[in-house]
């Protein structure tokens, strides 16, 4: 028979050779969880820009392909509501780790004040082109819905767009996200009208007219999906106005 003592050390050495072991674990797999949530963030904003990726699609794209796209092609920077880009400390300072655009959690911007928020800029260049990807976030049916709007280089016509929910109903609301002929809609839409003024793009129930450059269909059955697609993107792009009025003497109008 062992001595009690001896009972009491083997299980006190099993317990904390037990706990390193998860400790290790633990630490292990959540680096791993940041990759892959960094990998899925770079897929996202990719969708935006599917159709200049060089027939590539982000959905099926390797996580070393995503990587090495936005590592080659995608420069970003983060901006405050003024317009103004802020350095890595101050998007620290706002409570994002790592300073960059992409670590900028916009569901936590979206629960401050407006004047206290800020914005990640995407610009993909590829081909001696140059495309201005922002980001979006609103609020659906059940939850939260987001996306990324991507501008040519007159920062007025969209090269594309992707959508994402956190809850939508499969077949109705959810096809913000699942449609991708519905997301298509958006490429070629204007966000300013003739005159440099600033008109978003609305979401139609019923149908957009063909001639309108500044709406798409609805979605079927979805209404408060889709109007809540609407209203975020005509709050979420206005947010980048005063960077873009900066940049691009002939939107000057647009925050008249």
């Amino acid at each position: 028979m062992h001595s009690t003592n001896y009972v009491l050390a083997f299980v006190m050495t099993m317990t904390v050779g037990v706990a390193l072991v998860l400790a290790l674990l633990s630490s292990s797999w959540k680096a791993k969880s940041k990759e892959n949530e960094a990998i899925f963030n770079k897929r996202a904003i990719l969708a935006a820009v599917k159709d200049h990726l060089g027939g590539m699609d982000p959905k099926t794209m390797s996580d070393e392909e995503v990587l090495e796209i936005f590592g080659q092609n995608v420069t970003q920077m983060a901006l405050n509501m003024d317009g103004q880009e802020i350095d890595a400390a101050a998007v620290e300072a706002a409570g994002h780790k790592g300073g960059m655009a992409e670590n900028i959690d916009m569901k936590k911007e979206k629960k401050k004040p407006e004047a206290e928020r800020i914005r990640p800029l995407f610009v993909y260049k590829k081909d001696g082109k140059e495309f201005y990807i922002l980001s979006i976030r609103g609020n659906g049916l059940w939850d939260e819905i987001w996306g990324y709007v991507a501008l040519e280089s007159d920062w007025n016509t969209v090269a594309g767009a992707a959508f994402d929910h956190q809850g939508e109903t499969p077949g109705l609301g959810a096809e913000i996200k699942d449609n991708t002929s519905w997301a298509a809609q958006f490429k070629g839409e204007k966000i300013f009208d003739n005159q440099g003024n600033y008109v978003s793009i609305a979401v139609v129930k019923g149908g957009a007219a063909p001639s309108n450059p500044h709406a798409v269909d609805g979605i079927s059955g979805a209404t408060v999906t889709a109007n809540g697609v609407g209203e975020m993107l005509e709050r979420g792009l206005k947010y980048y106005l005063p960077y873009i009025n900066k940049v691009d003497d002939s939107k000057k109008l647009s925050l008249n």
